[in-house]
């Protein structure tokens, strides 16, 4: 037994001679190298390389590409895990100065993720006391493909944008055919100056710009240089540019708004990334060349329509088909479809001529919206390819101000408010219809408290007034009596369950109606003008228009929607008004259309026509006089034609015809669409 202990004693001690506590092994070396290769210590990597590898590959040809490769890629994650050689297959190594160790590699790149297995050679070089282990290292280890040869090439397929559509599938914003205009220097003919200038001239440049371009480094006489883009369906500029000696156009594609200004603040418009905005994007969604949506739909459903781009990361040979590492497919943007009619938009739009104003257009018994217009606009088209030098700054110095989005904001909405005060009275009570309120004269104050304030009607009434005769004859002051008479509790009370200080339930962006600049009416005299639109009561052509759906769907008040796959008929407020009382307010409204201010439009009208004028009067105090705004709401009184609801708003009718000049419009237009 003594012999057998010693024995073995002799055969540990062997192995201990062979691999003393002080060498370092093969399994430690290498774990080294991963480590400074997964930190991307590509430096202090290449100092463990063999004397071979060193030689074969300069630090430029480790260090610098793996350091370009890695950025260009966008590499991430990189995760590199290995076997350790196990006690047997130790030994060996040791005794043979090689060792052969197994890896892999997963690591995410901007194509996706990249993984593979590889094989790392280890051998030991160094006299003995500075002896160690080094690895003989090729490109394989980037990736295998590369290691024979080869270049790393990174492909990239642009997503088409996604088009927005109408409710009929007509374009408002589409990817159409484009020229992108360029010249060849040297074909410019005898008169190169007098043809640059007339170059610039038609594409609304400067000659010195054109010249910047012509002068770039990379540019021979015989090259094509790109200098602008325009639409195909500017066939007369066409025209013009291609008569010009080295003027010539590539055919491609680009973004085109069909529709122009009818819709340019609904649609908006694309544009070159900034800066700014690159910073605030997703990393990797955007490049510095890309475009992206300024304002409007383009800008609000910009994720949507831009779609996602596709990239293939390849091994290129000579005479060898590439071989694909990581691919994303490309993903083309998404079609928006939306529920306005062009149709509508462009009616409503051109009915506004020179002025400036705003309306909003739906379908009282689903509430998709048909049409959202502000006036004057610009057309996208010309921001986008536009030939003047100057039509930003045109825009912006404007009187009409036109960059300015009037359907988005809020306005005072004068006397279309009184049959929602009329609503809010009918439900809690406070207003009995067939009630007359005695009124004396055309002024009314209601004590000392209001000082020399007082209500202003249009004219003197026979009688006591009820409901009927006051918006009939858009009686002031029995809406502010009626106020004041319910308390402003119960006021504020009703206009929130209209809709009034919350967030307006709309895809697009809308400022929230506001019943006051505190949020509360506690001074008599601004609950009491506020009854009739007036104070500081501020509300949007559409919630206007959506207010006046109570009167349609027995007391329901539609949530307005905007996109084609929104669910119609959704309910935004419930029980404004029990259906009896909707059902008067109906019938209130056309009698207000027949009898009332609007008569003098709807008299003639082929369709028979509800709705309430308003008269916004724009002043700093109670004393002075004001420019006017013209509000009408109207809609058709036969049920089965009531399918279009307009809330219409137009600046400054002081002059031309008060509330009546606005009602003419959307009489015509409602005549002009409705069947």
């Amino acid at each position: 037994m003594k012999k057998i202990i010693l024995a073995l004693a002799a055969i540990i001690l062997v192995v201990l001679a062979g691999c003393s506590d002080d060498e370092v092994t093969p399994n430690e070396r290498f774990d080294t190298y991963v480590k400074h290769w997964s930190e991307k210590e590509f430096s202090d990597a290449y100092e463990m390389l063999s004397s071979e590898s060193e030689e074969a590959y300069p630090t430029e040809e480790y260090v610098d590409r793996y350091n370009k490769i890695y950025e260009d890629l966008g590499i991430s994650d990189l995760s590199i895990s290995f076997s350790e050689l196990k006690e047997e297959e130790l030994e060996t190594a040791m005794e043979e100065g090689a060792a052969t160790i197994p890896f892999e590699v997963t690591m995410e790149s901007i194509a996706g993720p990249i993984n593979f297995d590889y094989e790392a050679t280890l051998i030991q070089e160094g006299e003995e006391e500075e002896q160690n282990w080094y690895v003989q290292w090729d490109p394989g280890f980037i990736f295998p493909e590369l290691q024979d040869g080869g270049e790393i090439s990174i492909v990239t397929d642009q997503a088409t944008r996604g088009e927005i559509r109408d409710r009929n599938e007509m374009p408002i914003a589409m990817n159409d055919k484009v020229y992108e205009i360029g010249i060849v220097p040297g074909k410019l003919g005898d008169n190169p100056e007098q043809n640059k200038k007339a170059i610039a001239d038609l594409l609304g440049l400067s000659v010195d710009a054109i010249d910047e371009a012509l002068n770039a480094s990379w540019v021979g006489p015989d090259v094509f240089v790109p200098i602008k883009k325009i639409p195909a369906t500017e066939e007369e500029l066409l025209s013009q540019l291609w008569e010009i000696a080295g003027v010539g156009g590539n055919e491609g594609t680009g973004r085109v708004y069909p529709t122009g200004e009818t819709a340019g603040h609904l649609v908006g418009y694309i544009g070159l990334i900034t800066a700014e905005e690159l910073e605030e994007q997703e990393p990797g969604m955007y490049s510095a060349n890309d475009m992206i949506g300024k304002r409007g739909l383009e800008s609000l459903y910009e994720k949507r329509l831009k779609g996602k781009k596709g990239t293939r990361i390849e091994v290129v040979k000579e005479n060898q088909e590439p071989v694909i590492l990581a691919e994303t497919p490309v993903e083309n943007g998404e079609n928006i479809t939306v529920t306005i009619d062009v149709n509508v938009q462009e009616s409503i739009y051109e009915s506004f001529e020179e002025d400036s104003g705003t309306a909003a257009a739906i379908n009282p018994k689903t509430g998709e919206t048909m049409a959202l217009v502000s006036s004057p606009s610009f057309d996208p088209n010309d921001i986008l390819y536009g030939t003047d030098a100057n039509l930003w700054a045109n825009l912006e110095e404007e009187e009409q101000q036109p960059l300015l989005n009037r359907f988005s904001a809020t306005f005072a909405p004068g006397s279309t408010l009184k049959p929602v005060t009329s609503a809010i009275g009918l439900k809690n009570g406070s207003i009995d219809p067939n009630e007359g309120l005695e009124i004396d004269g055309k002024k009314w104050s209601n004590g000392e408290g209001w000082g020399e304030y007082a209500v202003t009607r249009v004219s003197e009434s026979n009688g006591p007034v009820d409901l009927e005769e006051a918006l009939v004859r858009s009686d002031n002051i029995y809406f502010a009596m009626q106020a004041v008479n319910m308390g402003s509790e119960a006021y504020v009370e009703g206009l929130q369950n209209f809709g009034f200080g919350e967030d307006f339930p709309y895809e697009y962006p809308f400022t929230s109606s506001s019943i006051s600049s505190e949020g509360n009416l506690d001074d008599e005299v601004l609950l009491a003008n506020s009854s009739y639109g007036q104070g500081q009561l501020e509300m949007s052509a559409l919630h206007l228009a959506t207010t006046y759906t109570t009167f349609l769907n027995e007391g329901n008040m539609l949530k307005p929607t905007l996109l084609a796959s929104e669910e119609t008929g959704q309910v935004w407020k419930e029980n404004l008004l029990d259906p009896e009382q909707a059902d008067l307010m109906n019938d209130l409204l056309y009698e207000v259309g027949q009898s009332g201010t609007p008569s003098k439009y709807t008299a003639d009208s082929e369709v028979a026509i509800s709705g309430k004028t308003g008269t916004a009067e724009l002043k700093r105090t109670t004393e002075e006089s004001g420019e006017e705004n013209g509000w009408f709401v109207g809609y058709p009184t036969e049920e089965n034609k009531q399918d279009l609801l307009i809330a219409m708003m137009v600046e400054n009718v002081k002059e031309i015809g008060g509330s009546g000049y606005t009602t003419e419009k959307v009489v015509k237009v409602i005549n002009e669409l409705i069947e």
